[in-house]
């Protein structure tokens, strides 16, 4: 009887776990080693050679597509949007994608494409950036007002996510359920609803491998996350010592761990991701994915508290009042823990807002970070 090959839980990241093994934890300021430890957050390489796929100047801004090898899985890809004709030096800005459920594209979502230019595999702008992000690129927003911003699709997410055209067992049992639903809704998903479905199944696994490897989800992003910052730094006209980071919810988390990594961050904007541990059991924990929720994180303190580990000279959390995937007691209590840690340094504003990064939230952040970067 012929053996069944068994599918690869990791398809199209074999190569992961012998660079896991192969790397040194990331090189971080003291202060922040047992988060980086907590976090298996792999050394990502010195120097990253980097291409130019194409450029392009459209309404006041210059956008141009970037690509790296990282050294495991497949290539990223980024965007470089800053103003047309203005040599720099600028202050530099990585603009860090969401999560959203949609791990079928990444940083396009934040960036506004040339006419006949657009994230490859999609015809159309990501209608996360109608739902959620008040329909703005944020990238671009952030472009016209005098940075210069990369945005990367990381780990997971877009040029960097899993082929799950042939998923691992569970997630392929999981997908039979999904389509025999479609299928008496009478509806025939789009190929970005199929990954988006199959990736949302697949968290789990990749959760699983991480842990076995010594790194997790939150990790390997912040992996990749670094490498994105190093890129930016080194770009042409961009000031390496005026640099910053923001994101929304996913990214809004990322933007934290990042700046408590990285001494480079000067100043950055969490958006709709900040709340206390203790209020997100029992109720709200479903909501959210591994990017938060890495086991072990919570023996260094409290979300809010991983901000003093951040050399940030001030940085702002937005937080939406309505937000279904966080209770107002955590965020009231977040706020009060970051204004008694930092003082004038921290600044949060409250919105009556759900979740999401309106776009009189994102006047708000664009106006802090240019005050903090001038």
């Amino acid at each position: 009887m012929k053996a069944t090959q068994r599918p690869s839980a990791i398809p199209g990241y074999e190569d992961w776990p012998g660079y896991v093994r192969s790397q040194q934890t990331a090189a971080v300021p003291e202060a922040s080693g047992p988060l980086a430890a907590a976090l298996g957050v792999p050394a990502p390489p010195p120097k990253l050679p980097v291409t130019v796929d194409w450029e392009d100047t459209h309404r006041g801004v210059t956008t141009s597509q970037l690509g790296w090898q990282l050294g495991f899985g497949p290539a990223t890809r980024a965007w470089l949007v800053k103003p047309s004709g203005d040599t720099g030096p600028l202050p530099g800005v990585l603009a860090l994608h969401c999560h959203a459920g949609n791990k079928y594209t990444g940083a396009s979502r934040l960036v506004d494409f040339p006419p006949g230019r657009c994230e490859p595999r999609v015809s159309a702008p990501d209608p996360g950036r109608h739902d959620l992000y008040g329909g703005l690129a944020l990238a671009t927003e952030l472009a016209r007002d005098g940075f210069a911003v990369l945005a990367h699709d990381t780990f997971g997410w877009g040029s960097r996510r899993f082929n799950l055209g042939d998923p691992p067992w569970r997630t392929a049992a999981a997908m039979e359920g999904r389509r025999a639903q479609w299928r008496e809704e009478g509806r025939q998903p789009s190929p970005a609803e199929e990954y988006n479905a199959a990736a949302a199944f697949h968290e789990e696994t990749v959760a699983k491998a991480a842990g076995l490897l010594g790194t997790s989800l939150a990790g390997t992003a912040a992996h990749d996350d670094l490498a994105a910052l190093s890129v930016l730094s080194a770009l042409p006209g961009v000031d390496p010592e005026r640099l910053g980071c923001l994101g929304f919810s996913g990214g809004g988390g990322r933007a934290l761990v990042l700046s408590a990594l990285s001494p480079a961050i000067r100043s950055y904007v969490v958006t709709a991701m900040m709340t206390t541990f203790e209020s997100l059991v029992p109720a709200y924990l479903d909501a959210h994915s591994w990017l938060l929720q890495t086991p072990g994180l919570s023996l260094l303190g409290d979300w809010p508290s991983l901000t003093a580990l951040a050399g940030a000279e001030k940085f702002l959390v937005q937080y939406g009042i309505d937000d279904p995937l966080f209770p107002e007691t955590g965020m009231r209590e977040a706020d009060r823990i970051l204004a008694g840690l930092h003082g004038g340094a921290y600044t949060g504003s409250f919105w009556p807002a759900g979740h999401e990064f309106s776009a009189g939230m994102q006047r708000e952040a664009l106006a802090f970070l240019a005050g903090a970067l001038a």
